[in-house]
């Protein structure tokens, strides 16, 4: 498994929608493990493919806590098929957006269809936490930031900052 390198925010990249993978093979399967190699040592609790710089539908997420056993998920050309009318705020950060936290309002609970990494169709409950973390990493594969959830002044001052220290680091 190898750890791949993030893209950060302003990068373009991280604005294009995904392309839904056609095949799961080997290379599906090794992509999705290096991703959970680079998540859980970046540290993060999700991760999307084109946060690594590949426009496919593949998330993976792991929210067992600190100390827990580990419980990697991989989620396969993902859709949301259903949601709740409760909403519930977190606040949520992103491995491409490092070091910025804004409270977001999403639905409570949610039921997602995938393929799982062998390709056999999945239908995952979630709440809470996963639920959040499963929106988020969606958002992704759609070119959309959790900073899109903020109002519109705060994101214009994130997408700021980032630009900055893009250029700065650039020189």
């Amino acid at each position: 498994m190898t750890i791949k390198p993030l893209i950060i925010l302003p990068d373009p990249l991280l604005r294009q929608a995904s392309k839904p993978v056609e095949q799961i093979d080997t290379e599906i399967q090794r992509l999705a493990d290096d991703m959970l190699e680079t998540m859980y040592d970046a540290p993060g609790i999700g991760l999307a493919a084109i946060q690594i710089g590949v426009p496919r539908r593949l998330l993976v997420i792991d929210v067992a806590r600190e100390g827990e056993e580990k419980k990697p998920l991989v989620f396969i050309n993902p859709e949301i098929v259903a949601s709740s009318d409760e909403r519930s705020v977190y606040e949520e950060g992103c491995l491409s957006i490092p070091d910025y936290y804004a409270e977001v309002e999403r639905p409570a609970r949610v039921t997602v269809k995938h393929l799982d990494r062998n390709g056999k169709e999945q239908l995952t409950e979630a709440d809470g936490l996963l639920a959040t973390c499963v929106q988020h990493e969606i958002d992704h594969l759609n070119g959309v930031l959790f900073i899109d959830h903020i109002s519109r002044l705060k994101r214009e001052m994130v997408i700021k900052k980032f630009t900055k220290a893009a250029k700065a680091k650039a020189l």
